[in-house]
């Protein structure tokens, strides 16, 4: 059955979603599925920018068939070669062979990788046009975000910005295609978040100069290769992507992630919970960190200003899923938080120490120096008041 929508006069959605997938790129949940996209535009030349997902290719091409209706294709702009949007390339061009490729350069040696026979293909790069007839294709350079061969293009009669994997969001479409068509900032705001944290999160100062060139075009819709397209209240999400790529807080509040073995960092976890609430500040997320993936951690750690990792002793080192949720914030290169530390050890408590080590290790991290320390089972109460109004002061 066709799946097709119209995004302008004479361009279309040809996507697919998929509901199938436990895991995108086989380590992040999507319990909600996830859209791939692609388009195409009509004119003297038809253009399909990107393609799909193997595993939604036959729904693809179907949608391909149909927006065509027997008219040749004459052009397949290739934004990014990831897989998911490359792989079913080679399907498109043995039905439409006459077709040109137009990539950037470091695009086309890559798609060599994946064996593909390309046939006529034209590199592009930054400053270089497509002209197809009614429409004209400017083309910009987005290198590692979030890969290096990555470009986004700007057709300028319907002022469209093609973005890549930039502006994009898990989650299947489900028949909603626009922004405006979902309460995005109830519904959708957290899948875009642990989107691009964990997925372009690494890569900030190379968003920041993808949002620096888009704030100079004027733009009427924004046409990603993940999620919803956008087509008003574009300084909303820009807005979210300029905090996450400048890894500033979207909130001010706490983060509690906590590793325990037998209940007891847990309880001191909760407890400090309460009184962080009962202090006033009522924006507290809490966490057990070996039931949460770590993608939903990371986009937390991404939103909340301030964090308290607390953890339990384990073999004479912090607890192995704390060690990798921390992992994860440095390989993603988060910075800019205020951190305090809650360790637990019976006997020879080591846990505070390399949680410390781990967060000297990355970029303005500020550490707060009234550690809690645990014997087993924490029976006072002062500790965490303490820890409370240090947090406090530090709040803006």
């Amino acid at each position: 059955m066709v799946n097709i929508r119209e995004i302008a006069p004479d361009m279309y959605w040809v996507g697919a979603s998929d509901h199938r997938l436990q895991l995108f790129e086989n380590i992040h949940p999507i319990p909600r599925g996830v859209s791939y996209n692609a388009y195409v535009v009509l004119d003297e030349k038809n253009v399909l920018l990107d393609t799909v997902d193997w595993s939604v290719c036959p729904q693809f091409l179907e949608n391909l068939e149909a927006v065509l209706q027997g008219k040749e294709l004459d052009a397949i702009i290739v934004h990014h070669v990831e897989p998911d949007h490359l792989a079913s390339l080679g399907e498109v061009l043995l039905r439409y062979p006459s077709a040109t490729v137009y990539a950037s350069a470091k695009a086309l040696e890559m798609i060599g990788h994946f064996g593909f026979e390309l046939g006529k293909n034209q590199p592009i790069k930054e400053g270089d046009t497509l002209s197809t007839g009614a429409h004209e294709f400017h083309f910009v350079a987005a290198p590692m975000v979030h890969w290096p061969e990555v470009m986004v293009s700007y057709e300028s009669q319907t002022q469209t910005l093609f973005s890549a994997d930039a502006f994009g969001t898990f989650g299947a479409l489900d028949g909603k295609l626009f922004n405006d068509e979902v309460d995005f900032d109830r519904d959708w705001i957290d899948d875009a978040r642990r989107y691009y944290t964990n997925i372009v999160g690494k890569y900030g100062p190379q968003t920041l100069n993808l949002l620096k060139k888009a704030s100079t075009l004027d733009i009427q819709r924004i046409c990603p290769l993940h999620g919803p397209v956008w087509r008003n209240n574009f300084e909303y999400f820009i807005d979210k992507h300029q905090h996450w790529a400048s890894y500033t807080p979207e909130v001010q509040g706490v983060l509690i992630v906590y590793a325990s073995i037998y209940g007891h960092t847990e309880s001191a976890a909760q407890a400090l919970a309460s009184k962080l609430v009962q202090a006033g500040i009522t924006k507290v997320a809490v966490y057990d960190v070996s039931n949460t993936d770590p993608s939903y951690l990371v986009a937390e750690a991404f939103k909340y200003s301030h964090m308290v990792l607390a953890s339990s002793t384990y073999n004479g080192t912090m607890f192995p899923k704390m060690q990798d949720f921390l992992e994860h914030l440095k390989m993603l290169n988060l910075q800019k938080r205020t951190v305090a530390l809650v360790e637990n050890g019976s006997w020879a408590s080591t846990a505070g120490n390399m949680m410390r080590k781990m967060l000297e290790g990355m970029k303005e991290m500020t550490i707060l120096e009234s550690n809690v320390k645990i014997l087993s089972s924490l029976h006072e109460e002062a500790p965490l008041d303490q820890l409370v109004k240090n947090i406090q002061e530090t709040m803006e």
